[in-house]
């Protein structure tokens, strides 16, 4: 008989599984750090709705400046009219950004840091909204829509792997660098709500399809990306060779 909560459990022990083969195989730092990059995007490319897309890119705004490169981008292509694409290496325009997160086989103090401060790269990016063409006018351009910041990896080096050191290490008076998800496959998840520095910690449990669970309903809640402004970037067209 077909289980639900069987189907659930079958995507997190898969993903863990692989996260953990890949830990267990390579020995190369940078070979292990993209073979685990593959895994979580392959998550994400299996089980959002097609209208996000993740992949491994930088962020540009229409001012001229990158973001650090990102492990993993979630990014609007329904209405993006445009990503850029130099070989291996993509560039995804900030007005298209849902969510970014940093990929480690395990996390700790130093990781949340780094973590933060390329989650910031991408929040401090310039991002135009347009009014809104309707049959009856027009809208009023839509508030800039929140940036999700999130991590992902295998273990913690927390003990306890969810507790208090990393509810301290997560706290930040710094909106553009707070981190609001994070799922650790082997041991849990936590989560903001809102924004707020108030962090749900949940332990053990299916973890993966609670994650995806959870960041589809935050981008549920986001809704749309607003409305780019394509014509901000036409000022690039300049020959600078």
């Amino acid at each position: 008989m077909n289980s639900l909560s069987r189907l659930f459990a079958s995507l997190h022990e898969d993903l863990e599984r692989q996260l953990s083969i890949t830990r267990e195989s390579l020995r190369h730092p940078s070979a292990k750090g993209d073979e685990s990059e593959s895994i979580w995007l392959a998550l994400l490319q299996n089980y959002l709705p097609t209208r996000y897309r993740a992949e491994r890119a930088q962020v540009v705004d229409s001012e001229g400046r990158f973001s650090d490169q990102i492990d993993v981008v979630v990014f609007d292509r329904q209405y993006s009219p445009f990503i850029f694409q130099l070989g291996n290496q993509r560039f995804v325009p900030a007005e298209s950004v849902y969510a970014v997160f940093e990929a480690k086989q395990s996390i700790g103090p130093r990781e949340i840091t780094y973590a933060k401060k390329k989650i910031c790269s991408v929040r401090a990016l310039f991002r135009t909204s347009l009014p809104i063409p309707h049959a009856g006018g027009e809208y009023e351009p839509k508030p800039l829509t929140p940036i999700i910041g999130g991590v992902l990896s295998l273990e913690s080096n927390w003990n306890p792997p969810l507790g208090e050191p990393l509810r301290k290490a997560l706290e930040t008076n710094d909106p553009m660098s707070r981190i609001d998800i994070g799922c650790i496959a082997s041991r849990g998840l936590f989560h903001s709500r809102d924004g707020a520095q108030t962090f749900e910690f949940h332990v053990g449990c299916k973890t993966a399809a609670r994650f995806l669970l959870r960041l589809i309903s935050e981008l549920q809640r986001i809704g749309t990306v607003q409305m780019i402004d394509i014509m901000a970037y036409e000022r690039w067209l300049v020959d600078d060779r």
